[in-house]
């Protein structure tokens, strides 16, 4: 079962797919093959951005969660929509214990496994703090960095303007940079 947002009337947006697979007991290793030959595939199609794999921690959950973003909405879903995909979603069925759950979405959700999907979610007052504590070292490190940069390409001082580069640049490296590494390295504390 997949669980699909409507297409960003911006094509150019980005999108993320959060994909959640419960794997049979003893079929680890066999998953982790059909990983090895599956990823290579996504990761050459057009428009392919990134790959995160978060395994599962022993005794505390057994789902697989593979995060991929793409540039567009569009290629995204000719990738997740693909002949190769659906082939190799076939061979490993067997190994899965529920189908093959997926979440697409061009916002900042992909952050966190969303609602829909059958993956543990962390609680909301972890995912505020994660989100906060990333933030706020940006928020003072990035107006010491952009404001310069401005003065000497001759933009004029304006609390505006600086506000609108700061915040994009914040934005960017939240999206990603910092995020998709950062919920790595927090990630069983974000899920305890």
């Amino acid at each position: 079962m997949s669980t699909v947002i409507p297409a960003d009337a911006n094509p150019a947006a980005g999108a993320t797919v959060v994909i959640t697979h419960r794997v049979r007991e003893n079929k680890q290793t066999e998953y982790e093959r059909w990983l090895e030959e599956i990823a290579p595939l996504c990761k050459a199609s057009p428009g392919h951005l990134d790959w995160h794999i978060v395994r599962p921690i022993p005794g505390l959950t057994g789902t697989f969660t593979i995060i991929i973003r793409f540039n567009t909405e569009t290629h995204l879903r000719e990738w997740m929509e693909s002949p190769t995909r659906a082939r190799l979603i076939e061979k490993v069925r067997p190994l899965l214990m529920t189908d093959d759950d997926f979440f697409i979405s061009s916002g900042l959700d992909f952050w966190f496994t969303p609602a829909g999907a059958k993956a543990k979610v962390p609680v909301r007052w972890k995912q505020y703090l994660v989100t906060w504590s990333a933030i706020y070292p940006l928020a003072l490190c990035v107006p010491l960095v952009v404001t310069p940069i401005l003065q000497d390409i001759s933009i004029p001082d304006n609390r505006l303007i600086t506000t609108l580069v700061v915040t994009g640049v914040i934005v960017f490296l939240m999206v990603y940079v910092v995020m998709p590494r950062y919920t790595r390295v927090v990630q069983r504390w974000l899920f305890r």
